[in-house]
């Protein structure tokens, strides 16, 4: 024992200093109290045992001081409660814990809070949106990131474009505002950010013919403080301030009448040094600039960083990390403040790792760019010219109606949502990454057609054109190339070490003071590395997909990890253990020396798990298949994925019995017969015989890709 002590005789002083204060903060309140206030978020880390905001601190850093799970004792670490959820959508919340209680928000925007030690269901809020509506809408999935705790209350954004302040003891609305207009096609599916009494929101729906906007909502009373419009409105429109009658400048045609996307729907920072709020917007719509702005321009303030004033909503500064884009580069991904030494000054600085696949440095006060490195591969740009902050572009990215082109990263990113994590101690940043590409060409502009409930991307990402780019000597594996968690030195621009996915996929991650690295994985597990070599720890199955990132609190001198599980399908071999959840969606709680066991014995009717591709044979026309792909991604690509190949929370449609019979496939597409799953009925976003044209081209992907899977065995 003596030798043990010794051992660990740096780290025992802070260790037990930690879970003393952790114990006091949480047990200084009634249970469930949330009595979280400025004061109380601004010394977070004087009290490492709460997680009280979804990156734990204002910095957004997702780095904990607490040190009882360290290297010495991860070994020990094991399920200590876990609470099945009643939905087999996507998980990607993180939870928060303070004044003893857990709050963490499932798919379809239900609250649910528990005890923290025990695991004791304490209340549930489902806020009861229109699934079907909404399903329609919610491109990517009808996820929900996280809720927000302030002086009694939890805070949600609902996808129905509410947001809404619920009693923290009971679960109760306390009041509900709309965001949005009534019946618009905008959905919210971040975390709200609570900041000096103001409730900042912003949203979803660039896709569907949104405006970009963040708002300041009274915490207390729901009213409405300011608002902040990302994109130009049309000409005339009240809202079109100085800085917007500017911005209008930098586009052409009436790109007004689409909406003009831009919209701010995940990370929202604040950073009490320079009292600024920051956050990323999106795409702009169309993608192709050739429909949405024909002539080209920089359409700001699509795809970049925004600072505000946080009382007053004022424009401070912005960085376009992507003028003109067409490539679906949104800029909403995390964001973090740090104190870094750059060049041996120190500077406070703000950080971003977007799908661009370039690491953003700036001054978090000014917004000079201060590095910008590639940490994935990217043919888009083949740098950020410092001089300028403008990327360095590679023409042959660019594609027309007339003109595909092959382009890294993908849509989908080198790194989307998925939170990062930053350790002051390793001076390192831990970044889910995904290599990935994607050919694209325009629609003609002339035959798009807006319709607010359909997916506008104005784009093809499937043609004899891009089929022929692949096929080019030199041209990268189509699609999914890799995955891994990176650990990159923003001070120094460069990465340190990787650890590579055995399964494709990125899981958000968390990283403590006893240098522990946490994060999930598409292939069923959670794991613990060592955060300075990324040495493999610890692992626990989860039993399912993990996408979502963990939070660590402490009570009793106790220390947690808290991480909600679940994605579309099943872990490869997994079966499902869940009556509530075909795809496993959990919440499972570690400690060390835990004893809960999660039940392995197959479970409910049926499970996810995709098998071998059985489809039925084509019948359709060529005609049909030519029309139906169009069609498909106009209308389906932004739930079910390009080429009916599914990587969101939903039914993957080349393994759908559906498709033995057309009858019962219309009376779902047309006439909503699944609307109670989210599955509205689509009648009027299609012309005649686009049904039955979408019907046959799955049907002939699905012929395709079981020939590939066959020849794959074959060699």
């Amino acid at each position: 024992m003596r030798r043990v002590l010794l051992a660990l005789g740096v780290a025992l002083p802070f260790l037990f200093g930690a879970a003393l204060v952790a114990s006091a903060a949480n047990e200084g309140h009634p249970r469930g109290a949330a009595a979280v206030d400025q004061a109380r978020l601004l010394g977070a880390d004087g009290e490492p045992g709460s997680w009280m905001t979804v990156g734990r601190t204002y910095s957004e850093q997702r780095y904990s001081p607490l040190t009882a799970i360290n290297k010495a004792t991860v070994g020990k670490l094991s399920l200590a409660w876990y609470a099945d959820l009643d939905t087999e959508r996507g998980q990607e919340a993180t939870p928060l814990v303070v004044d003893g209680a857990l709050y963490v928000s499932t798919a379809w925007s239900i609250v649910k809070a528990y005890d923290a030690r025990t695991g004791e269901k304490l209340w549930e809020y489902e806020p009861k949106v229109d699934r079907a509506a909404t399903g329609q809408i919610a491109c990517c999935d009808v996820v929900n990131r996280g809720v927000a705790a302030w002086k009694g209350r939890i805070y949600l954004g609902a996808l129905d474009g509410r947001l809404i302040a619920l009693d923290a003891k009971t679960g109760k609305p306390v009041w509900s505002v709309r965001t949005v207009k009534l019946n618009d096609p905008c959905t919210i599916t971040q975390a709200p950010k609570v900041v000096k009494g103001l409730v900042i929101i912003g949203n979803a729906g660039a896709e569907y013919t949104c405006r970009g906007y963040v708002s300041a909502y009274d915490a207390e009373t729901g009213k409405m403080r300011w608002r902040f419009y990302t994109v130009p409105g049309a000409p005339g429109d009240p809202t079109n301030t100085a800085m917007l009658k500017r911005a209008a400048k930098t586009w052409h045609g009436d790109f007004w009448k689409y909406g003009g996307g831009a919209t701010a729907w995940d990370t929202i920072l604040y950073d009490p040094k320079t009292n600024l709020v920051y956050f990323g917007t999106g795409n702009g719509l169309s993608w192709p600039q050739e429909i949405r702005s024909p002539g080209g321009g920089d359409n700001l303030f699509v795809s970049s960083i925004i600072a505000v004033n946080a009382d007053t909503g004022a424009y401070a500064w912005h960085y376009q990390e992507t003028p003109g884009d067409q490539w679906d580069y949104d800029n909403t991904n995390p964001l973090m403040t740090a104190d870094l030494k750059i060049h041996g000054q120190p500077r406070h600085v703000l950080m971003q790792a977007p799908k661009t696949g370039f690491f953003y440095v700036w001054d978090a006060r000014t917004g000079q760019l201060l590095s910008a490195e590639k940490f994935a591969p990217a043919n888009w740009a083949s740098k950020i010219d410092l001089k300028t902050g403008r990327p360095v572009e590679n023409p042959a990215a660019r594609y027309t109606s007339t003109k595909a082109a092959l382009v890294y990263p993908g849509p989908l990113g080198a790194h989307n949502w998925h939170p990062m994590a930053f350790s002051p101690r390793t001076g390192l940043v831990y970044i889910p990454v995904t290599e990935n590409n994607v050919g694209l060409v325009g629609e003609k502009p002339e035959g798009f057609k807006l319709n607010d409930r359909a997916y506008n991307i104005g784009a093809l990402l499937e043609s004899d054109a891009i089929t022929k780019l692949y096929a080019a000597p030199g041209a990268p594996q189509r699609g999914n190339i890799r995955s891994y968690i990176q650990a990159w030195d923003p001070a120094r621009g460069r990465e340190v070490w990787r650890i590579p996915n055995t399964v494709y996929g990125a899981s958000g991650t968390l990283v403590t003071a006893s240098d522990l690295l946490f994060s999930g994985s598409a292939a069923g597990d959670f794991a613990a590395y060592d955060a300075r070599t990324g040495a493999r720890l610890w692992n626990a199955p989860t039993q399912a997909l993990v996408v979502a990132a963990p939070s660590t609190y402490a009570i009793g001198g106790e220390q947690y990890v808290a991480l909600l599980v679940g994605a579309r399908g099943l872990p490869k071999g997994q079966v499902r253990t869940s009556l509530q959840s075909a795809n496993n969606s959990r919440l499972m709680v570690f400690k060390l020396g835990g004893t809960a066991k999660l039940p392995t014995e197959a479970v409910g009717p049926a499970n996810i798990t995709l098998g071998a591709l059985d489809p039925p044979l084509l019948t359709g026309s060529n005609e049909q298949v030519i029309s139906g792909q169009g069609a498909y991604h106009r209308v389906c690509a932004g739930c079910h994925g390009a080429g009916a190949v599914s990587d969101k929370s939903v039914p993957d449609l080349r393994h759908s019995p559906v498709l033995r019979s057309l009858t019962e496939w219309n009376s779902i597409v047309l006439l909503g017969a699944r609307a109670g799953n989210g599955m509205g009925a689509f009648k009027t976003q299609l012309a005649e015989g686009e049904a039955e044209s979408i019907f046959h081209y799955v049907i002939s992907q699905a012929n395709k890709d079981k020939a590939a899977e066959q020849a794959a065995a074959r060699k």
